[in-house]
């Protein structure tokens, strides 16, 4: 049986992305840090052969934050969104620029997306 979460091959991946992490990455984990402490997130998390930006266990809530690159990998988004539907996650995605230029809205429907 193949493990699902965090597996060990994905390991240097997932620090590396959290030791570079985005501006707005940083600042989303900050606010989810303060202003969401009971969803539990955390980054860089993976699930299957993906690598989630943040994600909580308790919620089954998958937060990602787009750039630029996202426009034009839409096919790929929606193909690992797919799939981490089919594992009962619920994908929540963001703009760069909503994170930096909405905040409070941010979080407010992060907060919301409950199950």
């Amino acid at each position: 049986m193949t493990k699902l979460y965090n597996r060990g091959i994905l390991n240097e991946r997932r620090k590396n992305l959290r030791n570079h992490a985005t501006f707005e990455e940083n600042l989303l984990w900050k606010l989810m840090r303060k202003f969401l402490p009971e969803f539990g997130f955390r980054r860089q998390y993976s699930v299957g052969p993906y690598i989630l930006d943040f994600y909580s266990v308790a919620h089954r809530i998958c937060v990602e934050l787009d750039g630029g690159h996202h426009q034009n990998q839409v096919e790929y988004d929606r193909e690992r969104d797919n799939y981490l539907a089919g594992h009962g996650i619920n994908v929540l995605r963001f703009w760069n620029h909503e994170v930096r230029d909405s905040m409070g809205e941010v979080v407010c429907k992060i907060r919301n997306s409950r199950k």
